[in-house]
């Protein structure tokens, strides 16, 4: 649900105004569990003073599970997920049980969870999960096509000097897990769209499109093109102010591979990220 602003107001009384059946406790809890957007971001507060001209968006009801993991759809093909930063998607051969992808099948023990893709430990956002090897194929096989659209949000060192563009090289990982840019030969392709959304004299903000999904892609591509993701300091990034790799998987658009219905889902970006970023909010 989307509502319009006509005139200045405090989110409590607007929540109020238009729920009147929900009591306050219930409101707040809405603001604290992000189901409440202003402008596309989270709400800071219950008491905030909202203006006229500013939208408000409330989100469906989230299941939490663990961790702080929001469920944002479930059926019997797939499930898709809000990742917190710090969590492992699958499992390593160093860490099995505080993963993602454990979490869900403790949560769901009547259904199987496969990854159809992963996100690093990192990186906060969208994530898709599949109930069964079949449809697992099947969303393989849109990735594959590139049917699939994944749009990631990323603060960088440094300002480009392309506002937009493309990134496109061969990548390889190497014994050491370090993945970097050789030949065609040696690599396989890997296409990232960029776009500069803001930036000063230190940060840049950029909204990143990936062409291909390989391994590291955004990770490489903003290192080697000068502007590594801050706190990324396996790909040379020198600051870290918000304590983490600053990089989000904000949206991802898929064809239901059942109802074959169009999906798309939003993570909205991390109030830390607004921190850096002097900017309002994000078109969508």
């Amino acid at each position: 649900m989307k509502l319009i602003i006509d005139q200045n107001i405090y989110l409590s009384v607007f929540l109020k105004k238009h729920f009147p059946k929900s009591s306050k406790t219930t409101l707040r809890s809405w603001v604290h569990s992000g189901r409440i957007l202003i402008d596309n971001r989270y709400a800071t507060g219950f008491d905030i003073e909202i203006q006229q001209g500013q939208f408000i968006t409330i989100r469906d009801k989230f299941i939490f599970l663990d961790e702080g993991i929001k469920v944002l759809y479930e059926d019997n093909a797939i499930i898709v997920v809000e990742k917190p930063e710090g969590m492992l998607s699958v499992a390593t051969d160093f860490e099995t049980q505080n993963t993602l992808q454990n979490i869900l099948k403790l949560r769901l023990r009547h259904k199987n969870v496969f990854a159809v893709h992963r996100l690093d430990r990192e990186t906060s956002g969208v994530m898709m999960f599949a109930c069964s090897e079949s449809i697992k194929q099947a969303l393989k096989t849109q990735f594959k096509e590139r049917l699939i659209q994944k749009t990631y949000y990323a603060l960088v060192e440094g300002k480009l000097a392309t506002q937009q563009g493309f990134w496109q090289s061969y990548l390889k990982e190497d014994e050491k897990y370090f993945v970097r840019s050789t030949s065609i030969e040696n690599g396989k392709l890997a296409i990232t769209e960029f776009n500069q959304i803001w930036s000063n004299k230190q940060f840049s903000l950029l909204r990143l499109k990936l062409l291909t999904g390989k391994k590291n892609q955004l990770r490489v591509h903003c290192s080697e093109a000068g502007h590594p993701i801050i706190g990324d300091h396996k790909y040379r990034a020198n600051s870290n102010p918000l304590r983490r790799m600053a990089l989000h998987a904000y949206s991802l658009i898929f064809l239901h591979p059942v109802k074959k219905k169009k999906m798309t889902f939003v993570a909205p970006l991390p109030n830390s990220f607004y921190q850096i970023a002097r900017i309002k909010h994000l078109e969508t």
